[in-house]
């Protein structure tokens, strides 16, 4: 998936309204609303979402590390603590790689308020894989 292509694919994003802002080598920032798509019950950010946009980041930003390779990237384990509740408004996320391996990438991720507030820290893991196939399936594995 080139650049250019990042939005033609339907997503959770698309359902919650995260925007995908700038995708550099090592870094990759966004954000997304607080709203009524994005809340819990209690009207604040839904600690979900957050981790949905820490994961898209992180993953935006493995992926154009590896698809000219002919690989993709998966998320395999996310972590995120929530220190601040947003009632409304936008969070803006913004992931560093800290880590890139072959088959495994880890990223930092710190998503702030509109005061640039620090709302949630995260960390996601994403493997490497090779890329699947078009209708969804892997490649078969080769035998040694």
């Amino acid at each position: 998936m080139e650049k250019e292509n990042l939005n033609e694919v339907p997503t959770i994003a698309d359902a919650i309204g995260l925007e995908v802002l700038t995708v550099e080598a090592e870094r990759v920032t966004g954000r997304m609303p607080v709203d009524a798509r994005t809340h819990q019950p209690y009207g604040l950010l839904h600690g979900g979402a957050s981790v949905v946009l820490a994961e898209t980041l992180g993953s935006v930003g493995s992926h154009f590390l590896v698809a000219d390779q002919g690989k993709a990237a998966v998320g395999v384990e996310v972590n995120a603590n929530h220190v601040r509740g947003v009632r409304s408004g936008w969070v803006h996320g913004e992931a560093k790689l800290i880590h890139r391996g072959g088959k495994m990438h880890v990223w930092t991720i710190e998503i702030k308020d509109e005061k640039e507030r620090l709302v949630c820290t995260s960390r996601l893991t994403v493997m490497i894989i090779a890329q699947p196939q078009k209708n969804g399936s892997a490649p078969a594995e080769k035998e040694e």
